[in-house]
């Protein structure tokens, strides 16, 4: 076991801190090599080389561009079969039928559908099903609706590929299905004219990785090629898929997929179109959340994706997608102050569900996952709470609304256990009604009375897979840094290996020895204060949502006690200036 970083073996929230990509001397001359040769500050060489890039990928890796990493739409199977079905309906004026999942990723996915077709003189017919009445995935009677409004072909976008029995009925019904998916697969494909899924178990691999909204892009590539090749385009101008990007980071980053590859350029090219305002939707939801910079991918993630999420958790499914999807301003700001004020609601109803989640979580001391259950939780918010958990017990966590002797129920994971295989296995050993997911999500429905047997069947298959590590939670920092340092420099600087996210963490760094001066309470739980090193230098720290945790304590009881605190140094342009301030994630005591 390597040594702690600044010897924390237990933070106030119970972590042992490490290392990031491990510590050594492979570490620092890997990342002075990436410095010299590609010309950047040693810093920078060190935090790339922290997390796993070789010499020969830095310039990729700094430089994510969809010329180097876009594939060729055809590797992906069916992909051929799909751009021509589709290409058939928009020569043959047949409309197209979109069945998209409620979420961020199912939102962006029909936006992006819904957005090119219309470029290319095609109609789309657009149905999410509602959380409540219809529950995950498709339905027959939705997907006869849109046949029956004259749909030549039914998309189901990220989600499908575990309906077998339903596109089955839909097929024996005449319905012309396809599948755009991202989720993991089961033995047994649906029936239908094209299944695109990187995570059929019969694809070799290499885009497993791939949200939704990503998949559905790379159809967009193939039926623009297919039509081009068809002479489509010769009495219509060909549209510039790449004004389509936005949403692509927008569905990518809310989906928690790594920023890897084709991912990492998808945001990194997305943002910079997000910034050009050229999608009205998103304008106004900028717009409303007071959004008033160049967006990153913390504003994609935490500021517009929630508020999307908001019509299909609270309010109405279709709202995100239709906001998404609309090129009038008026029509975007109705619909953006609308998801706004359910958003609003979702927050009221989370907090009333986590705090009664948290008393059951905290007696479930010993499993290796934690399943809480209630009755009449809100299913819109069994997801978000699980994240919570998650976040706060360091372990698996699923979460269950009971309804009518019917639980809705939603997980989140953490590193090294697939809590989609997990959901999947659970299904068909008889112990859930259906359910899927992918690694670090998942969604099921599962009868009330077999909560517990569902319960037994998780925590021993997590158990299993973490029996060969170590369970101990862990907190990952880059480097160590005095006040002094925490410059607006230091953070444009390091801001050279975003976007940010999951498989390309944000840098964390370690103010070793610090004073908690001015400590206090903002808004409704954040704690603020100021961290004074022994040169009497000084940076702004906070920590959100800590006040009825050990970490916001800590903070407001340090006094002279000096503390190791952690955190992500962000730009804090409130009054303008080129100040700096610490996203606050742990602390220890420095003494003894």
């Amino acid at each position: 076991m390597t040594t702690p970083i600044l010897g924390v073996e237990r933070s106030v929230t119970g972590k042992r801190w490490i290392a990031r990509g491990g510590a050594g001397v492979e570490i620092e001359r890997l990342g002075l090599a990436i410095a010299q040769r590609h010309g950047v500050p040693e810093i920078v060489g060190r935090l790339i080389a922290q997390r796993g890039i070789e010499l020969d990928g830095v310039e990729r890796f700094l430089e994510p561009t969809l010329k180097a990493e876009l594939p060729d739409p055809s590797v992906l199977k069916d992909m051929d079969a799909a751009a021509g079905r589709l290409s058939d309906a928009v020569q043959g004026g047949q409309p197209i039928g979109l069945f998209a999942d409620y979420d961020v990723d199912g939102a962006t996915s029909a936006a992006l559908m819904t957005r090119y077709l219309r470029a290319v003189g095609a109609t789309s017919l657009l149905h999410v099903p509602d959380r409540i009445d219809e529950g995950y995935g498709p339905n027959l009677p939705a997907i006869e609706g849109l046949a029956g409004q004259g749909a030549g072909v039914v998309v189901c976008l990220d989600c499908g590929i575990l309906a077998v029995e339903t596109l089955g009925e839909a097929r024996a019904a005449g319905i012309d299905m396809m599948v755009v998916d991202h989720h993991l697969a089961g033995p047994e494909l649906p029936s239908a004219v094209a299944v695109v899924n990187p995570n059929r178990l019969d694809e070799p691999g290499g885009y497993g990785q791939l949200a939704a909204c990503g998949v559905t892009f790379l159809v967009l590539v193939a039926l623009n090629r297919e039509l081009r090749r068809r002479g489509w385009f010769k009495q219509r101008p060909e549209p510039d898929l790449r004004v389509l990007l936005d949403l692509v980071a927008l569905g990518t980053v809310c989906d928690v997929v790594p920023l890897a590859g084709l991912n990492r350029a998808f945001v990194a090219q997305g943002i910079r179109v997000m910034a050009g305002r050229g999608n009205p939707g998103l304008a106004a939801l900028g717009d409303i959340a007071k959004l008033d910079r160049r967006p990153d991918p913390y504003h994609l993630g935490f500021v517009l994706g929630p508020r999307i999420n908001a019509g299909g958790r609270v309010g109405r499914a279709d709202l995100g997608a239709r906001l998404l999807a609309t090129d009038d301003a008026a029509e975007a700001a109705t619909l953006a102050a609308e998801l706004d004020r359910y958003n609003g609601e979702r927050r009221t109803i989370e907090a009333e569900v986590l705090e009664a989640a948290i008393a059951q979580a905290e007696a479930q001391a010993d499993g290796a996952a934690l399943v809480v259950v209630g009755e009449g939780w809100h299913p819109g918010v069994v997801g978000i709470v699980a994240s919570r958990l998650k976040d706060r017990f360091h372990r698996p966590a699923c979460v269950i609304g009971v309804e009518d002797g019917i639980g809705k129920g939603s997980g989140r994971s953490v590193a090294g256990v697939q809590l989609g295989a997990a959901i999947i296995a659970a299904q068909q050993a008889g112990v859930l009604i259906k359910g899927g997911g992918h690694a670090m999500a998942a969604g099921f429905t599962v009868a009330a009375d077999r909560v517990e047997a569902f319960k037994a069947f998780l925590c021993e298959r997590v158990a299993a897979e973490l029996a060969d590590g170590d369970r101990t939670a862990t907190l990952s920092v880059d480097a160590a840094l005095a006040p002094s340092g925490a410059t607006g420099d230091l953070v444009r600087t390091v801001g050279r290996i975003g976007p940010f996210g999951t498989g390309n963490a944000e840098p964390r760094f370690a103010f070793p020895a610090v004073r908690v001066v001015g400590a206090g309470v903002v808004g409704e739980n954040h704690v603020r204060c100021t961290l004074t090193g022994s040169d009497g230098a000084r940076v702004k720290a906070i920590a959100f949502r800590a006040l009825d945790g050990d970490l916001g304590q800590s903070l407001l009881k340090a006094g002279s006690t000096p503390f190791h605190v952690v955190g992500h140094l962000r730009a804090d342009d409130f009054r303008g200036g080129d100040q700096v301030q610490l996203i606050v994630d742990d602390a220890a005591p420095a003494t003894g």
